[in-house]
């Protein structure tokens, strides 16, 4: 199994020692020619969804990663990756994969000094660890969008057929690789 991530900007570099810790080979995304590899999974990281959404477009990533993703590719989007394959951002009139049928809220704890650390269930994982940082949440879930976790009566994790989304940063605890487990076993395994 490999698991290809998005390397332009943000945490992916935190993502692949998740994925190295659990024997996973990974591999980064940086050029249209590594988006056209064959991988068995996708993860955006979380970063500057804006930046992330102009770079994808400017290296000629974006259709690549898109065909694949409607085909069925796993893909995993945590904070900004959530806003990247949200199908409608309240605060954003930006499209980019359009491809999860939920409405995001970008920025929705605020700027930075907003961030804040939570414990909360996840699916059927108990005592979750979860980091926020200028973190989105869902504001609304279309039909066929399992709602995973709820922080602060907001939700915060959701998935739907090959698509999974969280507004936390998993890859943010070194040692914690449950989410990216969950990935693998629910989502690409699936």
């Amino acid at each position: 199994m490999t698991i290809a991530v998005l390397a332009l900007q943000g945490a992916f570099a935190e993502h692949e020692k998740i994925l190295n810790a659990l024997k996973i080979d990974t591999f980064q995304i940086r050029t249209k020619a590594d988006a056209e590899r064959e991988f068995d999974g996708l993860i955006l990281p979380g970063g500057e969804s804006t930046t992330i959404g102009k770079l994808l477009k400017d290296l000629e990533i974006f259709d690549v990663l898109k065909r694949k993703i409607e085909n069925g590719l796993p893909v995993f989007g945590t904070c900004a990756g959530l806003i990247l394959l949200a199908k409608d951002v309240v605060n954003d009139n930006r499209k980019y994969f359009d491809v999860m049928d939920i409405k995001a809220h970008r920025n929705a704890y605020g700027r930075q000094l907003g961030s804040f650390e939570a414990i909360s269930t996840f699916g059927n994982i108990d005592n979750v660890p979860m980091v926020f940082i200028r973190a989105p949440f869902i504001e609304s879930a279309g039909e066929g969008v399992e709602i995973l976790s709820v922080v602060e009566n907001r939700i915060v994790a959701a998935r739907q057929k090959n698509i999974l989304v969280t507004a936390f940063h998993p890859e943010l605890l070194p040692d914690y690789t449950a989410i990216h487990q969950y990935f693998i076993d629910n989502i690409i395994k699936k």
